[in-house]
């Protein structure tokens, strides 16, 4: 299949199996907005429960604290639960 003919979702996972990317970087990637990049994330995800591949998540990270325990893996959240810090690195996601 030539690249034109691929959905935006097949070529946002092949890209995911190339290199780890957050949902910032997919959407001005791919000229989509961050939330239907995620959508995509999640839509890959539940396609590759049939494969052999797996998506892989680096959670988000506290840049002050450290903290890495949050409940949601896939959204960025606005604060640190820990330390109330705003600078919490996105998540990143990977196929493999």
């Amino acid at each position: 299949m030539r690249e034109g003919e691929r959905t935006t979702r097949q070529r946002i996972a092949d890209r995911l199996r190339e290199q780890a990317l957050t949902a910032s970087a997919l959407a001005r990637e791919f000229d989509v907005e961050a939330g239907t990049a995620l959508t995509h994330v999640d839509h890959i995800a539940r396609s590759l429960d049939e494969s052999d591949e797996q998506l892989l998540v680096a959670p988000p990270t506290c840049e002050d604290c450290g903290f890495d325990g949050f409940d949601d893996l896939l959204n960025r959240p606005s604060r640190c639960p820990e330390c109330k810090s705003e600078a919490v690195e996105e998540p990143a996601f990977r196929i493999e």
